[in-house]
């Protein structure tokens, strides 16, 4: 049993790494299993049968490095090219006896081929399937980030966050949110011990009175409400909003604005840029906004700029799934500047809870852990501060996440969404999804300031549209 279970350990490792490595490779456009492991009969024994679709002008690059790429996921202990008909595919056996069957498949014949049951795990083409279905969804009011004791350019920056926020989700704000599901009215901020005299009497002080009550008995959030738990809880002014539903309302919002493309170049004339060509679809515009996350560096590169540079400060999150887990919307405080540790809790498709866990052991220790080192942290972790959590028949994954942002010194966190200008170009990151309403705030801004106004064009024609984000807990424990 234990010989299987590490096996299987082992090839969850394989998985999450195979996974980062597509996540951050600009010409992968999707990677899914097919086989046992997607359908959800596989043993401990079951080899991994993963496909690559890959961007076509760099499918005959990458697939040449195919040793290096399985390589760099795991030391291979023997390999061959596989006989697939009508595919490239490598068979390998990895350190750890993990057995991986990868295909390459350009991406101009995934989407004609039949195939049979497949699980996602990787669509750089689905809506908002790169950065943010992978938020917990916490509206910010900023009080995490003066868990030091007083309160700083981002705490401020991002304080009339949640109040924007509320009023476009009950249909009065400057857009509809209506109809958007509200995870929780509140997140909470609570301590396994006794909090410092300074930071209780920084919450008591003028500077966050109105943001932070303390809470107790029947008030808790319920996954605290045991009578082992003997910390303090604070009820923050801020809410957490499912993210798939927030995804879905603002698709439904753009209508028939939406247009599922691979291949984006700059419109040009006489030298200047006019619009793009997406798909060889011909979008002249008065203004171009570039606001993908990740993937705003590949545009600017598709469009033959370098700036305004990019960061990526990468997190490696943890996802538990389980009958015995219970709602909780939390920051833990540890004994630094960040929250130990950050739980939200998200409805799975089989009706079970989701726990997904940021916070510092997400940060950069966690980040240096193999996956199963990390979900051994988390177990310890979850098992000091919630020993009456029944975790014995929970499901376990990590995913890493990268957050891009616009360069800063030293890699560190902006205070504020970010937009740059360079004629028709406007170039930017929400930097995080509570400062959405502030990178809105900066677009609008400039459109108004130069004049710009919607014109009236002709109905658009039938378009493609993308496929909606789909959160990881669905894709790694379904």
């Amino acid at each position: 049993m234990l010989e299987e279970a590490k096996l299987a350990a082992q090839r969850d490792a394989v998985l999450a790494a195979l996974q980062a490595w597509a996540e951050r490779t600009p010409e992968v456009t999707g990677l899914w299993l097919q086989g046992s492991l997607s359908v959800g009969d596989a043993d401990a024994l079951s080899d991994i049968d993963a496909y690559l679709a890959i961007e076509d002008s760099a499918f005959e690059a990458t697939f040449a490095a195919r040793e290096a790429i399985i390589e760099g996921v795991r030391p291979i202990l023997a390999w061959s090219d596989a006989t697939f008909p009508g595919l490239k595919c490598v068979h390998a056996l990895l350190d750890g006896g993990v057995r991986l069957d990868l295909c390459f498949e350009p991406l101009s014949k995934v989407g004609g081929t039949p195939r049979p049951t497949a699980r996602m795990l990787v669509d750089k083409g689905a809506l908002g399937g790169g950065q943010s279905v992978k938020s917990q969804g916490i509206i910010h009011g900023g009080t995490k980030y003066a868990l030091h004791g007083a309160l700083t350019g981002a705490s401020e920056a991002i304080a009339d966050m949640p109040r924007r926020w509320r009023e476009a989700l009950a249909g009065d704000g400057e857009l509809d949110l209506s109809g958007v599901r509200l995870l929780s009215e509140a997140h909470y901020l609570w301590s396994p011990g006794t909090l410092a005299g300074n930071l209780t009497s920084f919450f008591a002080s003028k500077a966050v009175r109105g943001r932070v009550d303390q809470v107790k008995g029947e008030q808790l959030p319920p996954a605290l409400q045991d009578k082992r738990f003997k910390g303090k809880v604070y009820r923050l002014a801020e809410l957490v909003v499912d993210v798939p539903s927030l995804i879905q309302r603002l698709a439904d919002l753009a209508g028939d604005g939406l247009l599922a493309g691979q291949h984006i170049e700059p419109l040009l004339e006489n030298g200047e840029l006019v619009g793009l060509k997406v798909d060889e679809r011909e979008i002249r515009a008065q203004r171009i906004v570039l606001s993908a996350g990740a993937g705003t560096a590949d545009l600017l590169t598709a469009l033959g700029l370098s700036q305004p540079a990019m960061q990526r400060r990468p997190l490696h999150m943890i996802i538990v799934k389980g009958p015995g887990l219970k709602p909780l919307y939390a920051h833990c405080l540890g004994g630094g500047p960040k929250p130990r540790i950050t739980v939200t809790t998200h409805p799975a498709a089989d009706g079970q809870w989701v726990w997904y866990l940021g916070g510092d052991i997400a940060e950069a220790e966690g980040v240096a852990r193999d996956p199963a080192a990390q979900i051994a942290t988390a177990q310890k972790e979850l098992g000091n501060l919630l020993p009456w959590i029944d975790l014995s028949t929970a499901q376990w994954a990590t995913l890493r996440v990268e957050r891009a942002e616009p360069l800063q010194s030293g890699l560190t966190r902006p205070d504020n969404a970010f937009l740059a200008e360079q004629d028709r170009l406007l170039v930017g990151w929400p930097t995080k999804l509570a400062l959405a309403p502030d990178f809105a705030d900066r677009v609008l801004a400039a459109l108004q300031r130069d004049g710009i106004q919607p014109s009236h064009p002709a109905p658009l024609p039938e378009l493609p549209k993308p496929p909606m984000g789909v959160p990881a807990w669905e894709q790694l424990l379904p």
